[in-house]
């Protein structure tokens, strides 16, 4: 047999080796790599690179969700940004602005939809078909705080958040409930201990950090970087309602820890009571929306939500706070016309401002306004036989979304300070003899009005 040439036989397994290797490359670029998410092709809407995975990634989702007839709508705060200076220029457009990827090939490591959970059935095609499109995807589940006041229902658990991932980009699709407020709410994103903390950057999610509360959104359906999607008809609207959104549940375990040591009162007087107040609750929280006066439940209806969620029976009236920079001179003319005249308005805007509206029968609505100082907040109160004056503070607090009575309602975030403040350590002991002059923990005397200004101070109708 004639001797074969070592040189030749190396340089025929380096030749070999070299054309399998280019054979790979080949076929991850253009097979695998598709499949995942990773190459794209040119062309309108698309960039090279990381801006193109984003926008393929996205478009695959819209293709996914179409094709499961699942409506959902745009809410990363990101891309509104960027479409809310654009807007006239995009409604105006049916194709879109303008050619080249602008908006979701915005650096980011996300794009964030809502979904309204009664728009579509949990299937488990859905997934299935992510699965084969090269999706990765979680779903974070947790409590139904809709029946948290129910003893045999409380903890049953509903879906929350999704989140699909594909090559190096994620969606994360916020389920939003209707509410008996007749507003939208989702819940917090809470990782069980089972799940992968690696999976997306968590920490840099817009939202699930905590519950939040939202108006239903009008929708507008754009065509943006090639891709039809739908986003609330006012984006900046929408951007303004997302910075104050977060969401506070009542406690309802505390509530009913509450009413084991003082049996709640179900006698007429009390039922009836409480019917009227949350009528009237009602008509003050529509009356005040409509100016654009921002609100939030104050004293013992405040007291009322946070120790049993629920209108406390024997406080005889409903009690809201208002910043005295959001008053208006038309609440009073709102309110009487909406049926509830003034019952009386003590102080002034400048100084100590407290108005109260009759209701029905002989329930009140009281409106105390607040004044901000450098370290503390506080309201005022008058006597009306001495003109004596009274100052109640409190710590400065922000603003929450609750539901209360079936209404979404502010409440202080820091309730639990803002009850101490006002009723002590002792809170949660019901009292009900309480003298406003000296029961409150936080009073102080605050001088007495000139004679001169009492027709101005003090006006009782």
């Amino acid at each position: 047999m004639q001797k074969i040439n070592r040189n030749v036989v190396l340089a025929l397994l380096s030749l070999t080796s070299l054309v399998f290797l280019l054979f790979q490359v080949c076929y991850y670029k253009f097979y695998v790599s598709q499949k995942n998410g990773a190459a794209f092709s040119k062309g309108r809407g698309s960039q090279s690179g990381q801006d193109s995975t984003r926008w393929h990634v996205v478009r695959k989702f819209l293709g996914l969700i179409s094709s499961h007839n699942i409506p959902v709508y745009l809410i990363d705060p990101l891309i509104l940004g960027l479409v809310d200076k654009d807007i006239e220029q995009i409604r105006s457009s049916p194709d879109g602005p303008s050619p080249e990827c602008k908006y979701f090939c915005a650096p980011r490591d996300f794009t964030t939809f809502a979904l309204l959970d009664k728009t579509w059935k949990h299937e488990v095609g859905l997934f299935r078909t992510a699965e084969k499109m090269g999706f990765q995807w979680l779903k974070i589940i947790n409590k139904d705080p809709r029946l948290d006041g129910m003893d045999d229902l409380s903890g049953m658990e509903i879906p929350l958040h999704y989140i699909l991932k594909l090559a190096s980009h994620a969606i994360h699709l916020v389920v939003f409930y209707e509410r008996s407020g007749n507003y939208l709410w989702h819940g917090p994103l809470r990782l069980k201990q089972h799940m992968d903390r690696k999976f997306v950057p968590f920490r840099k999610l817009h939202f699930g950090r905590y519950p939040g509360a939202y108006e239903k959104p009008e929708l507008l359906r754009v065509s943006i970087d090639d891709l039809k999607v739908q986003i609330p008809k006012n984006p900046s609207s929408f951007l303004e309602e997302m910075s104050h959104s977060r969401f506070l549940e009542c406690r309802y375990r505390e509530a009913r820890a509450f009413f084991q040591l003082y049996p709640d009162d179900a006698s007429f007087d009390a039922v009836e009571f409480r019917k009227k107040a949350k009528s009237l609750l009602h008509l003050a929280a529509l009356t005040l929306n409509n100016l654009g006066v921002k609100f939030w439940l104050s004293s013992g209806t405040c007291l009322g939500w946070y120790r049993q969620c629920n209108v406390i029976p024997h406080s005889k009236d409903v009690d809201l706070g208002i910043f005295i920079r959001d008053y208006k001179a038309e609440i009073i003319p709102a309110f009487q016309k909406v049926g509830l005249p003034l019952k009386h308005k003590f102080g002034k805007v400048e100084d100590s401002l407290e108005l109260s509206f009759q209701g029905e029968d002989d329930v009140k609505l009281d409106i105390f306004f607040f004044y901000e100082e450098d370290d503390h907040v506080w309201n005022g109160g008058t006597q009306a036989k001495s003109g004596k004056k009274f100052k109640y503070l409190f710590p400065k607090f922000t603003l929450c979304w609750t539901e209360f009575v079936e209404l979404k309602v502010h409440v202080p975030c820091e309730t639990l300070q803002y009850v101490e403040a006002n009723y002590g350590p002792d809170w949660k002991v019901p009292v009900k003899a309480w003298d406003w002059k000296s029961s409150p923990s936080n009073v102080q005397n605050n001088g007495v009005w000139p004679v001169d200004e009492w027709d101005d101070v003090i006006q009782i109708y």
